[in-house]
């Protein structure tokens, strides 16, 4: 079902659009801890640890491609605000051409240095064959991926979150059952679990693609608007390509950490992937309050209706930084009894370890809810290149910390890393948005200026 969010109250479409994103959100990250459970139990602590060593790099690849998609979907929801819908399906045209051209790009790379960047993460001995073969099999399916995150953005972009939302749902139950198919019954190990994801991924893009030509006629390219335009193709790598960058960047210092904290040995490894399990998963309502505003923003960009956009903006980050200190207490209170789910109560300097990573973010959660909502906002609004910054400046800490800090204090600085990343981000672009907001109010007044001029 489409939504046209330039009328109405804007917390009220911001919680409609965000729930059923946040429940595929949980539902995704439901699958993740079931997928890490499944490995962690069943096939040992060491197998947790090859799944877990590639991370960051995964985070990298994959959110340079949500990144991307997520910027071409931008113009396709300033144009359904706008009600421009010829050029909306332009737009959608030209995305999904360049979307299959990444896919390609990006695999192979990928494919190819594979080996070479589990070396760079300095990937013990021990667990390297099965940190190879996971990865490979997940650099495999990119394409899938990228299918998958360019279609619901599309449709989140024109107010449908709810599909989206049960198509993930469907790939998640299946996912949770081909990884108990393929490392309980086939023992397929680290293998398996990889093949499960990828399969599940192509199945939710698939059921997408045949939902939006069978039913939402309005995103489907007419004859005449398939054509691949130098002017619109430009203007969605300027969208796209910087919304993926920023992504990427942000994960470059979780890199740079990871490898710091693969230095520390598989205890530490173990750790960090059932605490870092937990952390995303408690992190899914930042990022669906936060694309509900985007989505909000954009729209009455489109719609030229700024206030609404304040409005929109101020009740999006105090939902974010209400759930941020609830959670938060959680993760202190209960950080080490959560990490129960992924290895054996015996494991106890690695359930010590995870407790205390959790222990030290949760302190700072509240702090999520301003920048995850302020910086999607700003990607929403058009201005991709200046979210990037953010990420630098996220890079910066983790890197700073990693070299500076983690040879002193250790596991204490890993802990440590986060925190400081997303209270430097936060404050760099809550001025970066409030500097755009008076840019966009003097550009939208002189715009009236000269259209009652025209009039007159």
């Amino acid at each position: 079902m489409l939504k046209d969010m330039t009328v109405g109250s804007p917390g009220r479409h911001i919680i409609s659009f965000a729930l059923p994103l946040l429940a595929g959100n949980i539902f995704q990250q439901a699958y993740n801890i079931a997928d890490a459970a499944i490995v962690g139990r069943a096939l040992g602590a060491e197998a947790l640890a090859a799944v877990g060593a590639s991370t960051s790099v995964q985070f990298l690849v994959m959110g340079f491609c949500i990144g991307i998609a997520v910027g071409f979907a931008i113009p396709v929801a300033q144009r359904f605000g706008a009600k421009d819908y010829s050029q909306m399906r332009r737009s959608i045209y030209n995305s999904m051409v360049l979307t299959a051209f990444f896919a390609v790009i990006i695999t192979a790379v990928c494919l190819v240095l594979c080996h070479y960047i589990l070396k760079i993460l300095s990937t013990p001995d021990n667990i390297y064959d099965r940190a190879y073969s996971y990865l490979f099999v997940i650099f495999a399916g990119i394409p899938l991926s990228l299918l998958y995150n360019l279609l619901s953005a599309i449709l989140r972009a024109v107010g449908d979150s709810r599909t989206p939302f049960i198509f993930l749902v469907i790939s998640t139950i299946l996912n949770i059952v081909l990884d108990i198919l393929f490392i309980m019954v086939f023992s397929l190990d680290c293998f398996g679990a990889a093949v499960a994801t990828v399969i599940a991924q192509g199945v939710s893009g698939v059921l997408c693609l045949i939902l939006i030509f069978v039913k939402f006629d309005i995103l489907v390219p007419k004859k005449a608007e398939r054509r691949v335009t130098p002017k619109e193709v430009v203007m969605l790598l300027m969208m796209g390509v910087p919304m993926g960058l920023q992504y990427s960047i942000t994960a470059i210092g979780s890199m740079v950490l990871q490898s710091a904290n693969n230095a520390l040995g598989s205890v530490y490894i173990s750790a960090f992937t059932a605490a870092s399990r937990i952390k995303q998963c408690a992190m899914t309502p930042f990022d669906a309050v936060a694309t509900a505003v985007a989505n909000f923003a954009s729209q009455n960009l489109g719609a030229k209706k700024l206030d609404r956009i304040h409005k929109g903006i101020r009740e999006g980050v105090a939902i974010g930084v209400g759930y941020g200190a609830a959670i938060g207490i959680v993760l202190v209170l209960f950080g080490r009894t959560l990490s129960g789910i992924f290895v054996d109560s015996g494991e106890t300097a690695i359930l010590d370890a995870a407790g205390q990573y959790l222990g030290t973010i949760g302190c700072f959660y509240w702090v999520l809810g301003i920048l995850n909502t302020v910086r999607l906002t700003v990607q929403g609004l058009g201005y991709s290149i200046r979210a990037i910054y953010s990420g630098v400046v996220e890079m910066i800490a983790r890197v700073v910390v990693s070299f500076a800090f983690v040879p002193i204090f250790r596991f204490g600085a890993i802990c440590a890393a986060d925190p400081s990343a997303w209270v430097s981000g936060a404050i760099y672009i809550s001025i970066t948005l409030f500097i755009i907001l008076r840019s966009l109010r003097k550009k939208l007044g002189d715009d009236n200026k000269e259209g009652k001029a025209e009039i007159g």
